[in-house]
């Protein structure tokens, strides 16, 4: 195998690989898309299926618009669904929340007034 023919062979490689990709990320917005109803994606499948590079550069051209919409859309609402995840398990009390929680414990006597004091330091960030 020559250097040239290593070439030829990455390049058709190469255009495969992208072939594949345009065609999965045709069929996922195909079905994300709720605009289109059961019918319609069903002759896009058989149209993908019958005439894939036709098909896939028709959608490109004629959906290709919305196609990047729900994929922005979808990763906003990936990343709020992840920001608030992150908020309920970092918790957002504030530190006079705690104290005071911490004081009610105190004067339920469930809680010493020792302990008080040291969730009052943990709680000021005075003490790790």
């Amino acid at each position: 195998m020559t250097f040239w023919d290593f070439l030829v062979w990455s390049f058709w490689f190469y255009l495969v690989v992208v072939c594949i990709s345009i065609f999965i990320r045709v069929f996922i917005d195909l079905f994300r898309d709720p605009e289109l109803n059961g019918w319609a994606k069903a002759l896009w499948v058989l149209f993908l299926v019958v005439a894939p590079f036709l098909a896939a550069f028709i959608y490109l051209i004629a959906r290709g618009g919305r196609m990047a919409q729900r994929s922005m859309a979808g990763a906003r609402q990936a990343q709020a669904q992840s920001d608030d995840y992150i908020r309920s398990v970092a918790g957002s009390t504030s530190p006079a929340a705690e104290i005071e929680a911490a004081k009610q414990l105190r004067d339920s006597g469930a809680i010493t007034p020792a302990e008080f004091e040291t969730l009052k330091a943990k709680a000021l960030g005075t003490v790790a």
